[in-house]
């Protein structure tokens, strides 16, 4: 066993990063026999020194990054920054001074995951993100390893621990929107401002890193269709329980069936109590994983929180420590396909679409007129009405997401129709 330490630099300690170093500390012996060397905190770069970071020894906390990381003995970063700046910087400079990288910063990696990775190459370094897509939840190891001779189609998962407790509770107990999303700040589930989570940045950062992934092509965070969940109403869960179905915000991507493209998306969906993402509560995560060879896999666990996210860091940091004593690297980005992005307009599915309508005779009719001119068909329909007002709840067959665009848009036209309550997708069937 190699008795002299690898050297770690720390970028960034705040939850996640003080969980790292606590880790590292409490795990050391551990850590040694895992990899067959001792891992050193050489230094840690924070951006408020003054602040008390209990169990780090102040004289490892320094302001100066870049100088860190340029002193020559380190042979790994972690980067728990996030954002952009000056996280990519400090990535691109560790490789120029031959230092592997261990993140957790999904926004970055779904920008510019292709630059990241080239610098890593052109450094011959390591480059792993497994706490980048689902907290403690091993995922992106097994899809670009233990699957690496497969053929992934479609991948299906709820990657935003905060969305699904708000959905789980407007499900479980009858809560609006602002009561479960207040109820989700009050146990620390969601920021002060939770825009990212509840408007799908966060998720759609995750789908972006995973489809490049699976379809082993280039998929930056543009190239995700995007819908966020502050629209979704306990009358769209009262009309999910009618068909036997929860709403969850799901993150899909697919293989088209002819091979030659792919999808990316982030929405809210209706999806059937028999689906295995039906049963996924608070703010776990989950994703479905539906291969050629392995078939159907599903991943479950804590998605976010520093403990469970510190887990996948320290498991990328003993992988790429061993990948440093065997003088190798690990896998890098697998981008031959080059397939092209289709937009949301060609995704088929099915429709969940709730309409105020006028109560009088032929408006049923009308409506299912103009589904019919756009080549949309209806599945079912459900009717209800009281004194000269309805609601009209129509279920589509699988249809293009454009067509149903088009018929939407065809609707708010007709006199009798009063207004568009939810269009919602129907998926996991």
């Amino acid at each position: 066993m190699r008795t002299r330490p690898l050297k770690v630099a720390l970028l960034g300690c705040g939850v996640v990063g003080s969980e790292v170093a606590r880790i590292m500390t409490t795990h050391a012996d551990d850590l040694t026999q895992r990899i067959g060397a001792p891992v050193e905190l050489a230094g840690v770069a924070v951006r408020r020194p003054s602040k008390v970071r209990e169990g780090i020894d102040p004289a490892l906390i320094t302001t100066d990054a870049t100088a860190l990381l340029k002193r020559g003995d380190i042979d790994i970063a972690i980067e728990v920054i996030g954002g952009i700046e000056p996280a990519r910087t400090l990535i691109t400079t560790a490789f120029e001074q031959g230092i592997s990288v261990v993140s957790a910063n999904k926004a970055l990696l779904a920008q510019d995951g292709a630059a990241l990775h080239a610098a890593a190459e052109a450094g011959g370094r390591d480059l792993y993100y497994e706490a980048a897509v689902a907290g403690a939840i091993p995922l992106v190891r097994p899809m670009r390893e233990s699957l690496a001779g497969d053929k992934i189609n479609r991948v299906m998962g709820i990657v935003n621990g905060t969305t699904n407790f708000i959905l789980d509770k407007m499900d479980s107990t009858g809560a609006g929107y602002q009561e479960a999303l207040d109820e989700a700040t009050a146990l620390g589930y969601a920021e002060a401002d939770p825009t990212a989570d509840v408007e799908g940045y966060d998720a759609a950062a995750k789908a972006a890193i995973l489809a490049g992934i699976a379809f082993h092509t280039r998929v930056r965070l543009d190239d995700v269709y995007r819908e966020g969940m502050t629209e979704v109403s306990a009358a769209d869960f009262a009309s999910a329980k009618r068909m036997g179905c929860t709403i969850k915000l799901l993150a899909i991507l697919e293989r088209a069936a002819d091979g030659e493209s792919v999808t990316a998306r982030v929405h809210p969906a209706m999806i059937p109590l028999s689906h295995p993402l039906a049963s996924v509560r608070e703010a776990y995560n989950a994703v479905f994983v539906e291969a050629e060879a392995a078939g159907r896999l599903m991943f479950y666990g804590p998605g976010a929180g520093g403990a469970p996210t510190a887990s996948a860091v320290l498991g990328d940091l003993v992988a790429v420590a061993r990948n440093k004593l065997a003088e190798a690297t690990g896998p890098g980005e697998s981008a031959y396909t080059q397939l092209p992005v289709s937009p949301m307009g060609d995704v088929v599915t099915r429709y969940h679409i709730s309409l105020d309508v006028a109560d009088k005779p032929g408006v049923l009719a009308q409506v299912a007129t103009t589904f019919a001119e756009h080549g949309v068909s209806i599945d079912t329909v459900r009717q209800q009405g009281k004194d000269g007002e309805a609601s009209l709840v129509v279920v589509t067959h699988r249809a293009p997401d454009a067509a149903l665009s088009g018929t939407v848009e065809a609707l708010r036209k007709l006199d009798t129709v009063r207004g568009v309550a939810s269009i919602m997708r129907v998926e996991g069937e």
